[in-house]
């Protein structure tokens, strides 16, 4: 993906979490961005990215994409996998009590442990997978400390991984061999000549 592939997964995590939502038949819309906005407000989900880190077994990896209508691959060689770290949590709505959105929680953790790759063409075809993180309560304190004026809900952490990077550009590559001829003795000499 492109210097956007961060905005590419979100969009895609929030679609699936707009079915989830759409299934359990909770009305409201799902937010991205800070748990206390105020936009957030009426929202039955929000998602918020709140850590973004390099993927430790992937970072020194050439990446590889498949073009679509060439035969050899795209190679990034300065490309970085990201790791990103989301919160789900479920949003407040005047006058509802919580098991109504708690509901929805339940519907988006079903969908994403049946469902879990993100692809597509909004993706470029890469598959980014995302996974149930747990959080410690330290954690989860240390997340919601960023919000001193919001309530704490309740929430799950979510992983999408790996997310590339990558330069402008691809590398430029060789052309594939096509044939291969090996020319042996006294006939050898004429065909190189």
């Amino acid at each position: 993906m492109k210097a956007d592939g961060i905005l590419r997964v979100t969009e895609a995590l929030r679609e699936r979490l707009k079915v989830a939502l759409s299934s359990s038949g909770v009305p409201g819309t799902v937010f991205v961005g800070p748990l206390d906005d105020a936009d957030a407000s009426g929202a039955a989900l929000i998602l918020f990215l709140y850590r973004i880190v390099p993927n430790p077994s992937l970072r020194n990896r050439e990446h590889r994409v498949e073009s679509g209508d060439s035969k050899k691959p795209d190679v990034f060689q300065n490309s970085i996998p990201l790791d990103l770290y989301f919160l789900v949590t479920v949003g407040t709505t005047q006058g509802a009590s919580e098991e109504t959105p708690l509901r929805a929680l339940g519907f988006v953790i079903q969908q994403l442990q049946a469902n879990p790759d993100l692809i597509g063409p909004g993706l470029a075809y890469e598959t980014v997978r995302v996974t149930l993180e747990p959080l410690t309560t330290e954690e989860a304190s240390r997340i919601w400390a960023l919000f001193p004026t919001a309530n704490y809900r309740t929430s799950v952490a979510y992983l999408a991984s790996p997310v590339w990077i990558d330069p402008s550009s691809p590398e430029s590559t060789a052309e594939r061999v096509r044939g291969d001829e090996l020319h042996t003795g006294p006939k050898a000499a004429e065909v190189m000549s």
